[in-house]
């Protein structure tokens, strides 16, 4: 397995209309929506691949890791995604150093093309759990872009 980078960041925000606003004024950084995917999960989110950043805020009325997260400690820095050429052996690496893997996330052909306009052969991330990871809310990726 090889390290290729940080794919992007994701950061929780209450309003995340304000938030795109903000980051694309600030950082000239240009945003697509991305809800369509994220609903499953309880949040809306942009994703802004020039800048490496996505958005992520509650929907409103339901339960989500980000809603409780913005509640017990407000906005802010949640997950670093690292990019990585293999994110299968990432897993089974993370596996033997006894890290957990919490969630894995893993996009078909039809979603890669509704949510990201086939910019992607392949779309797959391990969330590891953050208690093995000094904390950390990391995850590990493959994006294999077309």
């Amino acid at each position: 397995m090889k390290p290729l980078g940080i794919n992007r960041v994701v950061i929780a925000v209450r309003d995340l209309d304000r938030a795109v606003r903000l980051y694309s004024e600030l950082l000239g950084a240009t945003f697509q929506d991305a809800s369509a995917g994220a609903e499953r999960f309880g949040i809306k989110a942009a994703l802004s691949w020039d800048a490496g950043i996505e958005l992520v805020a509650p929907l409103p009325g339901r339960d989500s890791f980000i809603a409780r997260s913005i509640e017990e400690s407000g906005e802010g820095l949640r997950q670093v995604i690292f990019a990585v050429d293999d994110v299968d052996e990432a897993r089974v690496k993370a596996e033997e150093m006894g890290i957990g893997v919490v969630q894995t996330i893993e996009l078909t052909q039809d979603q890669l093309r509704q949510y990201f306009r086939d910019r992607f052969g392949k779309f797959k991330e391990h969330v590891l759990n953050p208690a093995d990871t000094c904390g950390a809310q990391m995850v590990v990726g493959q994006f294999d872009w077309k």
